[in-house]
C-alpha cells in the first residue's frame, strides 16, 4: 500500500479464538483510520494472517455508498478517541433497539449468575453438615461460575457494545482471568466425572480414596494448573500488552497456529473425552446396581438397611451431577464447534449466540441444584432468612 494515503482498515475485538492459519482472532470489525501504516510494523493488519484490508462506506452521505478515503470524512463523534484522529479506532455501531436489549439480557444473565453461585459458596461453606468431598467440587466450580458473572459477561458486554477505555494492561488482564476461570471450570468437571465413578464403580474404597483433603488438594492444583497454563498461552501478550492492537480502543489478542491447537487438545479433546467415557461407565454401572436394587428383597438387618441407603445416595448424587454434566456438554461443545468452523462457515449471530450459551452455564449449574439437591432449597431459605447469623447456625442438620 503507498504511504502517505489515508484509508479506512478494519481490525478486530479478540473475544472469541477463530482458528485460522497462523493466527486466530476474532471476527467483529472495528474500523480504524491509518495515515501511513508501516509495513514493517509486526502489529499492522496487514502483516497479521486472518487480517483482512478493506474499505468501509462513509457515514452521513446521503443516498450514496461512497468509500471512505479519508479520515477527515469521519465524524469526530464515530471515534472512540477524537483526540487522536489518524489512530483512534471507530465506535462499534448497532441499531438501538439490539443495543438495549443486548445489554439487559447479558447484565441480567450477569447478575443471576453472581447471585445463585454467591449462595452456592455460602451454603457449602458456612454449614459443615455439607462438608463433603463431592460439595468441595461444587463450591470450586460455582466460585468459577460466580467470577464468570461477575467479571466474564460485563466484559463481554464491554467489548462488543463500546470501546475498549481500560488500557493495554486491563485488556490483558481480562483475557487472562478469563481464560483461568474457563480451563478452571473445565477442570472442576473432570473431577466431578473422576468422583463419580470411584463413588458408583467403586463404592467400597470411596470413603478411604477420597477424602476432604485430597479433595481440597487437587482443587488448589486445579486452579494452579490453569494459571500456569494461561501463563503460557499468553506468554507474548504478558511481555507487551496491546501489542496487536491496531488502533486506540481495542481490545486484541492473538494466538499463533502450535498454541491454538494444543489449546484445543488440552481444553476441549482431551477433558471432554474423559468425561464422556468417565460417565459412560458410571451410567452402565448406575442402571445395573439400580436393578439390582429393584429386584433385591428388603433385607432384615440394620447394615444391609443402611448399605442400601447409601447406594440409593450414591445413585441420586451420580443422577444429579450427570445432568449436570450434559448441560455443560450442551453449552461447551458448540463454542468450540464454531470455533473451529471459522469466520467463513459461522455468521457473527451464530458466533454470539454460542458464546452467550456458554455464558449461561453458568447460571443453569445452581438452577439444577435447586432442583435436585433438597439440602440447598434448606440453606436458601437459611440464608435469604438471615438465620446463618445466629450462634450455631454452622451447626444446623442441612440434610
Amino acid at each position: 500500500m503507498p504511504h502517505g494515503r489515508n484509508t479506512c482498515v478494519a481490525s478486530a475485538v479478540a473475544t472469541r479464538y477463530l482458528r485460522k492459519e497462523g493466527y486466530m482472532v476474532e471476527h467483529i470489525t472495528r474500523p480504524r483510520c491509518s495515515s501511513s501504516p508501516d509495513d514493517d510494523d509486526p502489529g499492522s493488519d496487514q502483516n497479521l494472517p486472518g487480517r483482512q484490508q478493506h474499505t468501509v462506506p462513509r457515514r452521513g452521505v446521503e443516498g450514496s455508498s461512497h468509500i471512505c478515503q479519508s479520515c477527515s470524512s469521519l465524524k469526530m463523534e464515530e471515534l472512540c478517541f477524537p483526540q487522536l484522529l489518524n489512530t483512534s479506532c471507530r465506535k462499534p455501531t448497532s441499531p438501538w433497539a439490539n443495543f438495549v436489549l443486548l445489554n439487559i439480557v447479558l447484565y441480567f444473565i450477569s447478575l443471576l449468575t453472581v447471585a445463585l453461585n454467591l449462595l452456592v459458596i455460602i451454603s457449602v461453606s458456612h454449614f459443615r453438615q455439607l462438608h463433603t468431598p463431592t460439595n468441595i467440587l461444587l463450591l470450586s466450580l460455582a466460585v468459577s461460575d460466580f467470577l464468570v458473572g461477575l467479571l466474564v459477561i460485563p466484559g463481554e458486554v464491554l467489548l462488543k457494545t463500546y470501546c475498549w477505555f481500560l488500557g493495554d494492561l486491563m485488556c490483558l488482564l481480562y483475557y487472562y482471568v478469563s481464560i483461568i476461570i474457563v480451563c478452571s471450570s473445565i477442570g472442576n468437571m473432570v473431577l466431578i466425572s473422576v468422583d463419580r465413578y470411584v463413588a458408583i464403580c467403586d463404592p467400597l474404597h470411596y470413603t478411604t480414596r477420597v477424602t476432604v483433603k485430597r479433595v481440597k488438594l487437587c482443587v488448589c492444583l486445579c486452579w494452579l494448573c490453569a494459571v500456569s497454563y494461561c501463563s503460557l498461552l499468553l506468554k507474548d501478550d504478558l511481555t507487551q500488552p496491546g501489542r496487536y492492537n491496531s488502533c486506540h480502543g481495542e481490545c486484541v489478542i492473538v494466538i499463533n497456529h502450535t498454541a491454538g491447537a494444543v489449546d484445543l487438545v488440552v481444553t476441549f479433546i482431551v477433558p471432554i473425552s474423559v468425561i464422556v467415557v468417565l460417565y459412560m461407565r458410571v451410567f452402565v454401572v448406575a442402571v445395573s446396581q439400580a436393578r439390582a436394587m429393584r429386584s433385591h428383597i428388603t433385607a432384615v438387618t440394620l447394615q444391609l438397611s443402611v448399605n442400601q441407603q447409601t447406594k440409593k445416595s450414591e445413585l441420586k448424587a451420580a443422577r444429579t451431577l450427570g445432568v449436570l454434566v450434559v448441560v455443560f456438554l450442551i453449552c461447551f461443545c458448540p463454542f468450540y464447534g464454531v470455533t473451529l468452523a471459522g469466520d467463513a462457515m459461522v455468521s457473527a449471530s451464530s458466533a454470539s449466540f454460542v458464546l452467550y450459551l456458554f455464558f449461561l452455564n453458568s447460571c443453569l449449574n445452581p438452577l439444577i441444584y435447586a432442583l435436585f439437591y433438597s439440602w440447598f432449597r434448606k440453606a436458601v431459605k437459611l440464608i435469604v432468612s438471615l438465620q446463618i447469623l445466629q450462634p450455631g447456625s454452622c451447626e444446623t442438620n442441612i440434610l
